[in-house]
């Protein structure tokens, strides 16, 4: 049985009401978690469509397309979405509509406009994304700074390079200085805000990615060949530090493959990496006068306590050493990532920071006389997945 129009109406009404009934209570939740402040959450709105801001100049570049496209998108959107609206209110049955409406086939300026618009708008964006591909890709001969990435499971390196430095000189020229702590407390790769940066990014084992947010550029780090891209921080951006990460699944540690990069004043830079430098080279002190040196890196003394790293993980977590003297800790790293041994004390002060070594390698720690009780170890570069205990007795 049909309905008459009053009835139509009445549910037609109805419906609108549960609508805006729905679409107020959606509004009135959302300006609740956003605190009440409308400009604040349509700030944030906005923002959520968008990548960071930018703090490279490559990276501006790719906002700047980023933004091209998503406005274009937005206009397409809006235009078909009103022209969807318009033609189910224009052409919407009515009472008493029993024939279909006027046919049209074959509008010529129709297919004409939906055929040329689009193929400009292609067009228009082929031009604009190779334009900023060249920019993000273009490389300087002579940068002002030359660093070397090595992404290895499940760790990060930094080496600052000589200005004469190429690839092909890996085997043969050493780095003026290794960063081997990515992210804490003096870890993480510091570059100069305002001078071109080159990377070079090698691995010795998986496929890796090379990845910061903030420079809105992502750069696979793949075996056997040394991948290279350059970015500007931006002057303005000084003082900060942002976050990086290995954007490649690259086994059961991917998710502590972090790093930090560290935006320093040219001033500032030239002097922490003068410092480095000469903290690299200095010669170790020579033993006390009237105490021998130690023969072949062994310290005579107690049975060494022995400790290995594999997997990023020590394989032993529970040590015993004697009580009230020296003895010392044989570490072997068996991987191709730094790793080193540090001791504290109860209250989380450092006893004993051992030299960050990356295997495979065996080294030697000489430890201090601990006094009886337990003392936590870990490893400096990885202290939340590489720790054990460590008693004297």
């Amino acid at each position: 049985m049909a309905s008459s129009p009053g009835t139509g109406r009445s549910s037609a009404a109805t419906t609108a009401v549960v609508v805006g009934a729905v679409l107020l209570a959606g509004v009135a939740a959302v300006l609740l978690i956003s605190g009440g402040d409308p400009i604040s959450l349509s700030q944030r709105l906005v923002n959520s469509l968008f990548p960071p801001v930018a703090v490279t100049s490559q990276g501006a570049r790719i906002r700047e397309l980023y933004t091209i496209v998503f406005l274009i998108g937005a206009v397409i959107f809006f235009i078909v979405e009103g022209l969807i609206v318009w033609t189910v209110l224009r052409y919407r049955r009515r009472p008493g509509d029993d024939t279909l409406p006027v046919q049209t086939h074959g509008n010529v300026i129709a297919e004409v406009v939906w055929t040329v618009v689009p193929t400009i708008i292609v067009a228009f964006l082929f031009v604009i994304s190779w334009q900023t591909l060249n920019t993000v890709e273009a490389v300087s001969a002579q940068p002002d700074i030359k660093v070397r990435a090595v992404a290895g499971q499940f760790q990060w390196q930094f080496e600052y390079l000589p200005a004469d430095w190429e690839p092909t000189d890996a085997p043969l020229k050493k780095p003026l200085y290794t960063q081997l702590l990515p992210t804490g407390d003096g870890g993480g790769m510091a570059v100069p805000a305002g001078r071109s940066v080159k990377l070079y990014l090698s691995s010795p084992d998986v496929i890796h990615a090379f990845y910061v947010p903030q420079f809105l550029f992502k750069r696979d780090v793949v075996p056997g060949r040394t991948n290279v891209f350059e970015f500007n921080v931006n002057e303005q951006d000084a003082g900060q530090t942002f976050r990086g990460q290995c954007a490649e699944l690259c086994g059961t540690g991917h998710r502590i493959m972090l790093f930090e990069v560290h935006a320093l004043t040219p001033a500032d830079f030239d002097g922490w990496l003068a410092a480095k430098i000469a903290e690299a080279s200095a010669t170790p002190a020579p033993p006390p006068s009237g105490q021998p040196a130690p023969s072949d890196g062994v310290t005579p003394g107690p049975a060494p306590v022995v400790l290995s790293a594999i997997n990023v993980l020590y394989e032993r977590t529970q040590l015993n050493a004697p009580a009230d003297v020296p003895f010392i800790i044989e570490f072997d790293n068996k991987e191709a990532v730094a790793h080193n041994v540090a001791i504290n004390d109860e209250s989380g002060a450092s006893i004993f920071v051992g030299e960050i070594v990356t295997g495979p390698i065996k080294t030697t720690y000489d430890i201090p006389a601990l006094a009886a009780g337990s003392y936590p170890f870990m490893c400096s570069v990885h202290p939340t997945t590489m720790t054990g205990t460590l008693t004297a007795n």
